[in-house]
């Protein structure tokens, strides 16, 4: 039923904390996919371990170093279950989290759902992002209006057929592009359902992570957020919102221009 899809770079020492999480599952009906994307540590012996102990199957496949992105689309090719599950290699599950999407993909009545949205919590349990206390007249139409609505990191699983139709673009020398943008071409295909108050994914910001870089990121990869950024002008329905999508748009041709002189 379901692919857990991790790519992992330099991790070697948070992955043994995902790995003991995932052996914890209550239902093991899922595979692990790993991608990794050209570690430097010793994350293959590591990783190799695991596959000699794991009691689920599990598939190592190593890249070049070519971003996060990448080593997703990598790995949903490679995944051989319905659902893809991105869980990163800082990150790590609760005991219960296969379980409970089982039941959930199992009760659902739609038929044309592309996805499932859950909430995270950080290590100690807290949730993250807005406690959601009044009940919602309208489920959000869009991964857009989900971030905008909980203000935190979400736990997305994904139909795999979906995300093989729409794989992340790459652009030469750069390693990121936003989740986001393929998360909102996702929901046009379909319909996701939205847990409110369901924890499903328990996460660590690291000091080197994406999220604690944004700056850097952006000059690093300007074409990467220059597509997002595009895209995202006519998804935001607010006109402020609109405005600042259009200035990080510009951002990034300039930096686009900046980058280019230097190489």
């Amino acid at each position: 039923m379901i692919t857990v899809l991790t790519a992992t770079y330099n991790r070697a020492y948070t992955l043994a904390r995902l790995y003991e999480s995932l052996e914890r599952q209550t239902n093991k009906q899922f595979e692990w996919v790993v991608v990794d994307d050209g570690s430097t540590d010793n994350s293959k012996a590591l990783l190799d371990g695991f596959q000699q102990t794991a009691t689920f199957p599990m598939r190592v496949v190593e890249q070049r170093n070519s971003g996060k992105h990448v080593a997703i689309n990598t790995g949903v090719a490679l995944a051989g279950r319905e659902w893809i599950f991105l869980v990163d290699s800082d990150d790590a599950l609760p005991p219960d989290a296969i379980e409970m999407f089982l039941s959930d993909v199992k009760d659902s009545t739609r038929e044309n759902s592309v996805g499932y949205c859950y909430r995270k919590a950080d290590l100690a349990g807290n949730m993250v992002g807005n406690v959601i206390t009044a009940p919602r007249l309208a489920e959000p139409v869009s991964p857009t209006e989900a971030a905008a609505l909980y203000q935190g990191d979400l736990a997305y699983i994904f139909r795999r057929e979906a995300m093989l139709k729409h794989p992340f673009p790459t652009f030469e020398g750069e390693k990121f592009v936003p989740e986001l943008l393929i998360w909102n071409r996702l929901s046009d295909e379909g319909s996701i359902q939205y847990f409110d108050h369901k924890i499903i994914y328990l996460c660590e910001y690291l000091e080197d992570g994406y999220s604690a870089n944004f700056a850097q990121n952006l000059r690093r990869n300007p074409r990467g957020f220059g597509v997002y950024y595009k895209h995202q002008i006519g998804r935001e329905k607010s006109l402020t919102r609109k405005v600042k999508c259009l200035v990080r748009y510009v951002q990034c041709r300039v930096f686009g221009v900046l980058k280019g002189r230097k190489s």
